[in-house]
């Protein structure tokens, strides 16, 4: 018995020291994850993982244990015309900018960047204790942004899509009759948000008070009855609510918010949910909300700031003047949810779930395709001022016994062309950098709680 034991034992020690030196070797060998994407993808195909609680879960393919985002591998197909967003956007002619703001989404925070930090040759004035801000063209006494900071709520509190793109037009005419009988050309943008994270976020705002009893939710040109769209809050507001409360009103609004808000709700007869079962309902609804964000010219998402300010730029060709902020820590991440209720969230928000899971893959595809445009036309750039640098050097006399004259400006043109190439991966993923402040999750931005008198 003692011999084996002490088999047994030395087997063990074997065992942890291979191990030990199993896990140094990787770490030697591969310290990065950028070097190690054979393990990381390996994961992805499995793509299973045990979560906290012990129960084996489907693992998101785009974020890692740490949050951080992982090699990006897209997981839907797009056509170019989808992937590409840049827009003749004529800040001085009649076209317009219209903020679709979801609640809870961070587009506060975006509403303001709007109207206070974009690099403008006529910049919107904005004073202080004004909720709204003037936002002319150059040379006009007509707004070329339609959003709540430049506007105020004129189509409803936090209108959605059905309301938006039947208000917004006559809105427009009325204020600012046009010119010609050409139409304008509406730009509509928004921002989308974790489901679970925007779910609590809301939940919180609506503990403090919020009730956003002001919407209209107008569509096929009337407001819901009571009996179409009973509300939660039985008195002035829900203020004290528990979230267990918030999730067993059946009306709640705040469940697949962002898909209802995006889809055109005419297509369901509106809120007369009797028109078709519930699965049928929303399964037409998601379809509405991909086809309406896939035809916006931009959508930004919370999670990923810098990028969203990129593609913004890129996309209407201005620039901000101080760059996104990315700032770890929410209201709604610092409530201790535990992961049943967590499910339970997921579960309540299913079409959002699938929703955000499509959006944010279209979205990363195109800053991936907008990153690869940018490479290829800086290097188009560089090679005509090579071939400009060259027929220079060939015009110029140079003494027969001399040696070749080698133009300093070109050696550094060539050296910086061969550095960046050698730099950009041949599958034209996106370099690990661009995710260095992006491993939080975005602040609510409650200091400037939205009130509606």
């Amino acid at each position: 018995m003692d011999e084996k034991s002490g088999s047994h034992h030395r087997l063990l020690v074997v065992v942890l020291m291979a191990l030990i030196f199993g896990v140094i070797t990787i770490q030697y060998a591969c310290p990065s994850r950028s070097e190690c994407q054979v393990l990381h993808r390996l994961g992805s195909w499995l793509n299973l993982a045990v979560g906290p609680s012990g129960v084996r879960e489907q693992r998101d393919p785009y974020t890692a244990e740490d949050g951080a985002l992982v090699r990006f591998i897209p997981r839907f197909n797009f056509t170019g015309a989808e992937l590409s967003r840049a827009v003749d956007f004529n800040i001085k002619g009649d076209d317009v900018i219209v903020f679709l703001h979801i609640q809870k989404t961070g587009g506060t925070t975006f509403g303001r960047h709007l109207v206070k930090n974009i690099q403008l040759e006529r910049p919107c004035e904005c004073h202080a204790g004004q909720k709204k801000c003037t936002c002319y063209r150059p040379g006009k006494r007509e707004t070329w942004l339609f959003s709540r900071f430049s506007t105020g709520w004129s189509c409803g509190l936090h209108a959605d899509w059905t309301e938006l793109t039947r208000c917004v037009p006559s809105r427009m005419d009325s204020r600012e009759a046009p010119k010609t009988m050409l139409s304008r050309n509406y730009y509509y943008i928004t921002i989308l948000r974790d489901p679970v994270s925007r779910y609590l976020s809301e939940w919180r705002h609506v503990q403090r008070g919020a009730t956003w009893k002001a919407s209209l939710h107008v569509c096929d040109g009337r407001s819901p009855t009571l009996s179409e769209l009973p509300s939660c809050y039985p008195g002035d507001d829900w203020s004290g609510c528990t979230l267990q409360e918030f999730m067993d009103c059946p009306y709640n609004l705040a469940d697949n918010r962002q898909t209802r808000m995006l889809a055109d709700l005419s297509l369901v007869g509106c809120y007369n949910v009797s028109a078709m079962s519930e699965e049928e309902r929303w399964a037409v609804l998601l379809e509405s909300a991909k086809r309406n964000l896939r035809g916006m010219a931009f959508y930004g998402l919370t999670e990923y700031q810098r990028k969203t300010q990129y593609l913004f730029e890129r996309t209407f060709n201005l620039e901000f003047i101080a760059p996104f902020t990315q700032l770890n820590g929410t209201r709604a991440s610092s409530v201790d949810v535990p992961a049943d209720t967590q499910r339970v969230i997921r579960r309540l928000n299913r079409w959002d779930v699938e929703l955000y899971e499509y959006a944010r893959d279209l979205f990363l595809q195109r800053f991936q395709f907008a990153r690869q445009q940018e490479r290829r036309q800086a290097r188009e750039r560089r090679q005509q001022e090579r071939r400009r640098l060259r027929g220079r050097q060939g015009r110029q006399q140079r003494p027969t016994a001399a040696p070749p004259v080698v133009d300093s400006h070109l050696l550094v043109t060539e050296s910086l062309e061969k550095s960046e190439e050698d730099s950009v991966e041949s599958d034209g993923l996106l370099p690990d950098w661009w995710d260095v402040d992006e491993k939080g999750v975005m602040e609510d931005y409650m200091d400037n709680v939205e009130q509606w008198k």
